[in-house]
């Protein structure tokens, strides 16, 4: 049954991505023929092609390896300096630019002359490059925002789970006590699990991030107001100094970080709860931003994913993952036991996750990334209203395929760095378990 539901698993995350890549690519091609744009060829995955069908001037296909997609475009990259679109030079680097100009043009028919993606205004070839990454954020954030506010997602209340018996500095991560603690000020205030706190020093309470910001500004006497088996009590609590785990600007707890701050000892419950529509958009803008951050700092994970892939390294839980990782994972998340909408909503996370991940990555200004392109054409708007304002000829398309050997440079970091996390994935997986 284990092996059943991790093919099972790793089956849909399979579909999920092919759905993905397929809805990034119907933003490119929805919006180029929205502007008059041939467009040949519409294709998810790359590779053999393994079933294709023409309708109009368009043929439409799956390939057989599921890592990505494409739409071909006529007229991608503007003729070179003297008109001409074919290779016909020996230098390599002249030949990358050659080929890649003579690639965007080899499906050219009568007619196709004002089609081109190039002769099109700048604003209309940022339109054509932005919409792709732009329909993985849309579904990103329709199925982030879906889950949270129907499903939910864990959240800290300020119900009682468990009292600590006694004082224990965080930062020695032990959570039993030791001959010579002091009593905690939850356990000596007669605080016990089931308990909900519903005010603090006669303030109304009614969220954990506010009840915990009270306490950490607390040292010395406060009243703490609990319901219990339904009647409300009083409870007089003297809140020490302790060591404790700092929480950042956006009131989330920072691992393996220390301050001093009041301290209580007390467990409170987690449980998960539907989120409103603000407190859902929240949570969606502090994922967009750990996902910035993950993409800013990929180059300082890489020598951990070589140690954990070629040595004895940990692999971290926020180590890099690639496709065939986010695969196992969903096979993971099928054998979880825990209810079925549980594994449902992790599922639906997973895929949320991959699909912001699509967004941020194929943003970056960097040839052959959708980014690259956008640079180009915004690089070109600037040139042309430069000339314009200070009375200079119009200097034209800006050439984006004299960038093609930066862009070969770049499509190689790409391939070994997926490489590599592939390896990774393979021999040392994330496991969410």
């Amino acid at each position: 049954m284990t092996v059943l539901l991790t093919v099972l698993g790793i089956a849909l995350f399979a579909v999920g991505l092919l759905i993905s890549i397929a809805w990034h690519e119907l933003g490119h091609l929805s919006t180029a023929k929205l502007f008059g744009i041939r467009v040949p060829q519409y294709m998810v995955g790359f590779g053999p092609t393994l079933w294709s069908r023409r309708k109009g001037e368009t043929e439409y296909g799956i390939k057989a390896i599921p890592m990505g997609g494409y739409i071909r475009m006529i007229g991608m990259f503007p003729p070179g300096e003297d008109g001409r679109i074919e290779a016909r030079s020996t230098s390599p680097w002249r030949v990358m630019i050659e080929d890649a100009r003579s690639a965007a043009y080899e499906e050219l028919e009568p007619g196709d002359e004002k089609r081109l993606f190039y002769n099109r205004a700048p604003w209309k070839r940022v339109v054509v490059m932005f919409a792709g990454p732009f329909m993985n954020l849309v579904l990103a954030v329709v199925i982030f925002l879906g889950v949270m506010m129907t499903f939910g997602t864990q959240t800290q209340t300020t119900a009682v789970a468990g009292v600590q018996k006694c004082v224990i500095d965080q930062s020695e991560k032990r959570d039993k006590c030791a001959k010579g603690d002091d009593v905690s000020p939850a356990h000596a205030a007669g605080l016990k699990a089931g308990d909900r706190i519903t005010a603090f020093n006669g303030q109304e309470i009614t969220s954990w991030p506010q009840l915990s910001d009270r306490i950490r500004d607390t040292i010395g006497p406060a009243t703490l107001t609990v319901e219990r088996d339904g009647t409300e009590h009083i409870l007089h609590a003297k809140l020490i100094e302790n060591t404790v785990v700092r929480k950042d600007a956006d009131g989330e707890v920072v691992p393996e970080d220390y301050v001093q701050a009041g301290y209580l000892g007390f467990i409170a419950e987690t449980k998960i709860l539907p989120q409103s529509f603000g407190q859902s958009v929240d949570h969606m803008g502090g994922m967009i931003e750990s996902g910035v951050e993950s993409i800013v700092a990929l180059p300082s994970k890489i020598p951990a994913l070589w140690d954990a892939t070629f040595g004895d390294g940990e692999r971290k839980d926020d180590s890099p993952v690639g496709v065939v990782g986010a695969a196992r994972i969903s096979g993971e998340v099928m054998n979880l036991d825990v209810p079925t909408q549980n594994i449902v909503a992790s599922f639906l996370m997973l895929l949320a996750t991959f699909n912001l991940s699509l967004f941020l990555f194929n943003m970056l200004p960097l040839l052959p990334l959708d980014g690259g392109h956008i640079a180009g054409a915004l690089w070109e708007s600037v040139r042309r209203r430069a000339a314009r304002l200070l009375k200079r000829p119009d200097p034209g398309p800006f050439d984006v395929a004299r960038l093609m050997p930066v862009a070969y440079v770049v499509a190689g970091v790409f391939i070994c760095f997926t490489l590599l996390v592939l390896l990774a994935d393979l021999v040392n997986p994330v496991k969410i378990t």
